[in-house]
């Protein structure tokens, strides 16, 4: 083999390298974007389950407005800042947990709307959406996981680097939020 056939081979095999890897980057851009896309998905799920809760518990407690209203309006905030992944949509997204929290305690005191079967299935769909948002948040941060950690070892750090790959952030609960308080389970 003549040397310049050694050194075609080699430059070959560097860019066949930077190939893949660059696949690899438009991969985890690809599985991160659909991710967060999956937890809009849910999002929109509990959107359209609120309104059919709250209709169901007015029947039944219609003198307690204020609750019912205020998870109406953390609705609406949550929906209007759905413009990806941001701090304003994971705040609103805090405010509306709480207020949900909020308005499954006040069925507590309505033993006749506790044993409501709309409401208790419209409150198991509203669980079972909760409980597909968390897991649609660890599905985001595994990939969000992977994506930086590509950017970040060698030699890939440095394909990445060159073709502009930035790592999107991580979904976290704000500083102070309702979903981060312990929650008081009171007797």
């Amino acid at each position: 083999m003549t040397p310049t056939i050694i050194i075609l081979i080699i430059v070959g095999i560097i860019i066949l390298a930077i190939i893949g890897v660059y696949n690899r980057f438009v991969t985890f851009k690809n599985r991160t974007t659909e991710a967060w896309a999956d937890i809009d998905v849910q999002l929109k799920r509990r959107y359209d389950l609120i309104p059919n809760l709250v209709n169901t518990v007015k029947g039944y407690a219609a003198h307690e407005q204020g609750t019912l209203d205020a998870v109406i309006q953390a609705r609406n905030t949550a929906m209007q800042s759905m413009a990806g992944a941001n701090l304003d949509h994971t705040v609103a997204e805090s405010a509306l947990s709480g207020t949900l929290k909020s308005l499954f305690a006040l069925s507590e005191n309505y033993p006749d709307l506790k044993a409501n079967t709309n409401f208790l299935e419209l409150q198991r769909e509203l669980s079972d959406t909760e409980n597909k948002i968390q897991a649609a948040r660890r599905f985001y941060n595994g990939n969000v996981r992977d994506f930086v950690t590509a950017l970040q070892v060698f030699p890939s750090n440095i394909i990445g680097n060159l073709f502009g790959f930035k790592a999107p952030e991580f979904f976290e609960l704000a500083e102070g939020s309702v979903e981060a308080q312990p929650i008081e389970v009171k007797f």
